[in-house]
């Protein structure tokens, strides 16, 4: 079946995207506007797009009344978040922060997480969170009724059981991560995994002449 983007309502686009494009990680955001108040939320759209420089996508979708939510006024204020991994053992503490909240309210109180300083950004840091990415703005995208941000890892911080320091090399199973699926409220773990090598053009070369 073939839908016509450009006709098709906006919410319909986001239910077959939502639920096509599966599974998503989770940006677990913690952001703080100038005043002060705290926020921290969920977002599922959401990737690393590179190395050099290190970036983080986030699509940071807007109110219906077209206003900007908590976390991407935060970000476009003060050009600071936190991005953590969220593993089962937190998911309903991250499920609690996707409530909607008014602005004067600190998540993080609500869902009665505890938060370590940052080493550089003034957004604080989740404790229990297996990874956790400061980053500050890099460039902000306004594209309809989505803002999208790009930002500049600058510290990253790992769990110490789950890397080897030598070879950062990341358990990254054991870290147990919760990913977005479809529809109101459905997650997955990475539990059914299979292994697929890289195929290399010479060796496929080579065993073409067999």
């Amino acid at each position: 079946m073939e839908f016509d983007f450009n006709t098709l309502a906006p919410a319909d686009r986001y239910k077959l995207l939502g639920s096509s494009v599966t599974p998503r990680p989770i940006a677990w955001i913690t952001s703080q506007s100038a005043a002060g108040v705290r926020n921290a939320a969920p977002f599922s759209f959401f990737n690393v797009m590179g190395a050099n420089p290190p970036l983080v996508a986030l699509g940071l979708m807007r109110r219906q009344d077209g206003t900007h939510k908590d976390t991407p006024a935060n970000i476009l204020e003060t050009g600071e978040f936190v991005v953590h991994l969220v593993s089962h053992a937190m998911a309903e503490a991250m499920n609690m922060t996707c409530i909607d909240a008014p602005p004067e309210y600190d998540e993080i109180d609500m869902a009665g997480l505890e938060t370590v300083p940052s080493s550089l950004v003034t957004p604080p840091r989740l404790a229990g969170a297996p990874v956790a990415m400061e980053c500050k703005l890099f460039q902000a995208i306004e594209a309809g009724t989505s803002t999208i941000v790009l930002g500049q890892v600058e510290r990253f911080h790992i769990e110490d059981a789950f890397i080897n320091p030598e070879r950062l090399h990341v358990d990254t199973l054991g870290m147990d991560l919760v990913a977005r699926m479809h529809g109101g409220g459905w997650y997955s773990r990475q539990t059914d995994l299979f292994d697929m090598p890289r195929p290399s053009f010479a060796d496929w070369q080579a065993r073409q002449g067999d």
